[in-house]
């Protein structure tokens, strides 16, 4: 075995740097394309959801909240951005916490600390909103925790978004290489080392004018041939359209995860009236539920939950009063449920004289079983 010396032990640790600088990029590259379109699916799903919650209303006897919940959260924020945000934080990052600020505000933090206990009450501390950051520690009663808990989302991601981002750049490197013009350069004889570069130099003008010209001329020199291999074998059915899918894909699958159908993302029309139930069903009511145990727990103390007071929201799920109408009828001709009940469950207000039940004629008690002779 031959002996190293130090130039061959500082170009060959040289060498290893650069591959491991070259490995770190790519890395680094790969990492950046998952996070592309991951973030681009969630965005896509979370803004949807997002928009379609903010258009919430929450029903409360409690002035202070009412104001604080429906019109103005925050000096900031209208009510409707501001449950568009929290909505969009409990789908991407799967949680979202509201503070209450000295000045009676809502705000939402942008990160913190949780401190988790068995027998006493999760604390929060280092809770920024924006550039600031709250010196005390708030406790688990003081805060709006809302949490979207989908494990299903969080397993359904975690290893999908690897493998695609995978998929989607070697379809967009494939995709580069199609109907790639690829050129040679053939001189006759050796050439040169003193002509190499005013050679290099005539050659890079050249391919800059076929390449930024619609009509290019290049004058023929002698001993100097130039050639184009167009890049059509094994990729030439390959299309952009392909690389395109890949996201579209992603979302799609990710929406199904979330309860969102797919058509509504796309603005599909077909089976619209469907696809809206099948959304405010299976998505949008199961969130909304989430934040109204939160505002009910927090909001209300025991004695007044006992008494009936709730907090209730209604939206873009509330039911559409005229398609329901015969639903509604007899509900209370059959004296099922009273006015005020149905009012209350709409999310509309009561009315002076809506609590009596009433009961159509036709509604008989049955007291003998079969016909009279």
């Amino acid at each position: 075995m031959g002996k190293l010396n130090l130039l061959d032990l500082l170009r060959r640790n040289k060498e290893l740097a650069e591959m491991a600088i070259s490995y770190d990029i790519e890395e680094i590259a790969n990492d950046a394309q998952e996070l592309y379109l991951k973030r681009m699916a969630l965005d896509t799903c979370a803004n949807f959801i997002a928009r379609a919650a903010g258009q919430s209303v929450f029903l409360t006897d409690d002035p202070r909240w009412d104001y604080k919940l429906n019109v103005r959260p925050n000096k900031n924020m209208s009510a409707a951005q501001f449950w568009e945000k929290v909505v969009y934080q409990m789908i991407v990052h799967n949680e979202a916490l509201v503070v209450l600020s000295d000045s009676d505000d809502l705000l939402i933090a942008d990160s913190w600390t949780r401190n988790e206990y068995a027998l006493y009450e999760d604390s929060f501390l280092n809770v920024s909103v924006k550039d600031f950051t709250f010196t005390r520690t708030f406790s688990m009663g003081d805060v709006l925790y809302f949490q979207y808990g989908n494990q299903k989302m969080e397993s359904f991601t975690r290893g999908l978004f690897a493998d695609y981002s995978e998929l989607y750049n070697r379809l967009l490197e494939a995709a580069k290489r199609n109907n790639q013009i690829r050129g040679t350069v053939s001189i006759e004889g050796n050439a040169d080392p003193k002509n190499i570069g005013l050679l290099q130099g005539y050659i890079d003008k050249l391919f800059t004018a076929f390449n930024s010209k619609s009509i290019a001329l290049a004058p023929l020199t002698k001993g100097f041939e130039y050639k184009e291999h167009s890049n059509t074998t094994g990729t030439s059915n390959l299309k952009v359209d392909d690389a395109a899918k890949v996201p579209n894909i992603l979302t799609d699958w990710l929406a199904d995860v979330l309860g969102i159908p797919t058509a509504l993302l796309h603005g599909g029309r077909a089976e619209l009236k469907d696809n809206i139930q099948a959304f405010n069903k299976y998505c949008l009511t199961f969130l909304l539920k989430k934040i109204v145990d939160e505002l009910n727990a927090k909001t209300i103390d025991q004695r007044a939950y006992t008494e009936g007071q709730r907090v209730k929201v209604v939206g873009a799920n509330r039911p559409d009063i005229f398609e329901i109408a015969e639903s509604i009828d007899k509900l209370i001709s059959s004296s099922t449920f009273n006015t005020n009940e149905i009012r209350a469950e709409l999310g509309y207000e009561p009315r002076e004289g809506g609590d009596v039940y009433v009961r159509t004629k036709n509604y008989e008690a049955v007291e003998k079983g079969g016909e009279e002779e």
